[in-house]
């Protein structure tokens, strides 16, 4: 899959909004792509995590793990693929954790799988929280990032789609932008 057919699948199933959001970084974007939406259909799931496990095949991987809430779903599809259990870290007070009963075994090798990436803070987080429960990341990949390659979080970060789309701190919002609405449709508030 190229840039081009992705972005077609984000139009196609209403996954790529236009307007004024504030994402889960905090910056501010005149768009939005909404993973959910695409994700809820099978036959792009499935093609998704294929090409994440495509890139991925040669290492020997053990579980993946994935930021909640956006990086759950195509997670837990990579980890099926792979034959690999499948873990989520979650915010509490603020700070990614791993709860429900979830670990990472000593020098275990854990790909970190997620939807889309701005800054990444999420998932410096999460490959924080990686060593510091003695696992190791074999990798990162994701569907959307939006930084086009430029935070690059990890030897091997693979991206389905590097796509450039300009986002602002809040004082550098333009008057066009300011005057939309905004919408704040990221996860990070919910956990």
């Amino acid at each position: 899959m190229n840039n081009d057919e992705v972005l077609k699948i984000f139009k196609s199933t209403g996954a790529l909004l236009e307007g004024h959001f504030i994402l889960t970084s905090g910056r501010h974007s005149s768009s939005y792509f909404q993973c959910a939406k695409v994700l809820q259909h099978p036959e792009y799931l499935t093609k998704f995590a294929s090409a994440i496990v495509d890139e991925f095949k040669s290492i020997k991987i053990s579980a993946v793990i994935a930021p909640a809430v956006g990086g759950i779903v195509i997670g837990t599809e990579v980890g099926r693929q792979l034959g690999v259990r499948t873990i989520f870290a979650e915010r509490e007070d603020g700070r990614m954790k791993l709860r429900r009963g979830f670990e990472i075994r000593n020098n275990e090798n854990v790909l970190v799988v997620e939807d889309v990436i701005t800054t990444g803070g999420s998932v410096a987080e999460i490959l924080n929280l990686l060593q510091a429960s003695g696992g190791k990341a074999a990798g990162l990949a994701v569907i959307v990032d939006r930084s086009a390659g430029l935070n690059n979080l990890h030897d091997h970060q693979f991206s389905i789609l590097r796509h450039k789309a300009v986002s602002y701190e809040e004082h550098e919002v333009p008057s066009d932008l300011r005057s939309i609405p905004i919408n704040k449709p990221g996860s990070r508030d919910l956990i």
